[in-house]
């Protein structure tokens, strides 16, 4: 019986904080595909550049970690907001097709020069000696990094449904989504808004991809390798339901934990027969009643 609620214990933890930074990533692409239509396959580079800069920061420059992801995200939004004027504003009206080649060559390029820098191996997840301490929950020891992973997507959640249902923000650019010309006869500056939309979801995925380094390992094939699980979370969760990406993100993280855990063998496979199931049995979304409004 302990040996069972040991290994619920850590398939709960584990897996919410996985899926914690899972929702943290693929909620920036929820706004910028959701809300902003745009389809960005080259959404995860962000998320691998944030966890680079961060870790480096760390590392070479000796950087506290809290100050390291703060850095990084920023750097990673002004990045975002530079490539969003040369690139992407040229896709706001382009075709879905138009869309999924430019990203995907995005991509490449992205992993192209992430081996250049950084090397073609996976970065040691070295984490502060503050998180890598551990406490006893549930009947196991757990990472304090994992809890302060959790505790930090509580955080992100709430200051996001505020932005996004409470301000004036949100409101405009819902606007503008909705109807562009409606929107400038107002006074909306469409423009604005977009820039500042795609950067808050490049900023989240750089923000996911620094505190989750030590869950998602860094290196040069991460904006491939994670792209699929995060495409899983926004198919699920409906690509304009983004209070339903966290019950979306925590599941596929529990899911993906557990089959690792119980049968490591095949573990890779039970995240799609879910994927599958559900697409089937609920094709609008997994909670379409907490759809962003």
């Amino acid at each position: 019986m302990d040996q069972i609620f040991s290994a619920a214990s850590f398939i709960l933890l584990y897996g919410v904080s996985y899926g914690v930074v899972l929702f943290t990533i693929s909620v920036g692409l929820i706004v910028t595909m959701g809300l902003m239509r745009v389809v960005n396959l080259a959404h995860t580079a962000f998320a691998a550049i944030g966890g680079y800069i961060s870790v480096t920061l760390m590392t070479a420059a000796g950087l506290a970690f809290p100050l390291a992801v703060l850095v990084a995200v920023l750097s990673v939004v002004v990045l975002s907001l530079v490539v969003e004027q040369i690139v992407y504003v040229h896709l706001y009206k382009a075709s879905e097709l138009d869309q999924v080649l430019m990203t995907i060559g995005l991509l490449f390029f992205s992993v192209a020069v992430l081996n250049l820098v950084f090397g073609p191996n996976a970065i040691a997840a070295h984490l502060p000696e503050m998180l890598s301490n551990s406490v006893h929950i549930m009947g196991r020891d757990v990472q304090i990094y994992r809890l302060f992973v959790i505790a930090a997507g509580i955080v992100l959640v709430l200051l996001l449904w505020f932005l996004l249902d409470r301000t004036n923000f949100g409101a405009k650019l819902r606007a503008a989504v909705d109807n562009r010309g409606m929107a400038q006869a107002t006074g909306i500056n469409v423009n604005l808004m977009f820039s500042l939309a795609f950067a808050l979801g490049s900023g989240l995925a750089a923000f996911g991809g620094a505190i989750g380094y030590a869950i998602l390992p860094l290196e040069p094939m991460y904006p491939f390798k994670y792209l699929t699980l995060v495409l899983i979370v926004v198919t699920i969760a409906g690509t304009t339901n983004i209070k339903s990406s966290v019950a979306t993100a925590t599941l596929v993280g529990i899911i993906d934990t557990a089959g690792r855990y119980l049968y490591p063998a095949s573990a890779a496979f039970f995240i799609y027969f879910i994927l599958l199931a559900i697409t089937v049995w609920r094709n609008k979304g997994l909670l379409p009643g907490l759809a962003h409004r």
